[in-house]
């Protein structure tokens, strides 16, 4: 059975002076998830927001929050930011030497864990860690800033990796693409075999994001099947 298409808005591109206004903004034109990219300037070359800001999100939001972790370390912040409010939690594979603690710390919680990866990470680099996930996400932008092109090749990658989880009966897991996904490209990567798209400047700086958030919702109704 094919997996719902969901659109999750990422807050990082959202105005900060008027967060909860753009939130219910998303969220009334059927955003499925609100992204909520955390960065340290170490793992990545910025500084984002945190906890504070999450469970300022979290006071307004009724649509799940996918908190996305491009940080150092990010075993030692899984209980602060679950405290905070996350519904699902990933980290990246190429930040976590203990990758499968840190995922079975994250579900012990009693929320959803993703393991991303960067453009350049092999996909057999998570093969043995698959049945613990809940989320795969497959960044097709270089991690750090928002507002960059979507890298082609991704699309391959996608179509590997729903390949892998087939092999091993694993489609239950959903797979998240994040960085440059627009209106113009949204209905490739889905077909690809997206199930979550993030999409952050492509949404917030549109001259009507709430009627984007429409049309991209239309154009993910489209799709029928995965092409492999």
């Amino acid at each position: 059975m094919q997996k719902q298409k969901k659109i999750a808005p990422s807050l990082l591109a959202a105005d900060f002076a008027n967060l909860e206004r753009d939130i219910k903004m998303v969220e009334q034109a059927g955003a499925h998830l609100l992204h909520y990219d955390v960065m340290d300037g170490h793992f990545v070359p910025n500084i984002s927001i945190g906890i504070p800001v999450l469970k300022a999100v979290k006071r307004v939001a009724t649509t799940p929050v996918d908190v996305h972790l491009m940080i150092e370390n990010p075993g030692q912040y899984v209980d602060a930011f679950t405290n905070a409010g996350a519904d699902y939690l990933t980290v990246h594979m190429e930040a976590a030497p203990h990758l499968h603690r840190v995922i079975q710390h994250i579900k012990s919680n009693g929320i959803k864990a993703g393991v991303a990866l960067n453009p350049h990470t092999p996909l057999n680099t998570i093969e043995e860690i698959l049945p613990e996930l809940d989320l795969i996400l497959l960044m097709s932008v270089n991690p750090g800033f928002g507002g960059q092109s979507f890298i082609a090749n991704t699309l391959d990658k996608l179509k590997r990796l729903n390949y892998m989880l087939a092999e091993r009966g694993l489609e239950h897991i959903e797979v998240e693409v994040d960085g440059g996904v627009k209106y113009g490209n949204i209905s490739e990567v889905a077909a690809a075999g997206a199930d979550i798209l993030v999409s952050g400047s492509g949404i917030f700086k549109a001259d009507d994001p709430v009627q984007m958030v429409k049309d991209m919702q239309i154009k993910l109704e489209n799709i029928t099947a995965y092409v492999y």
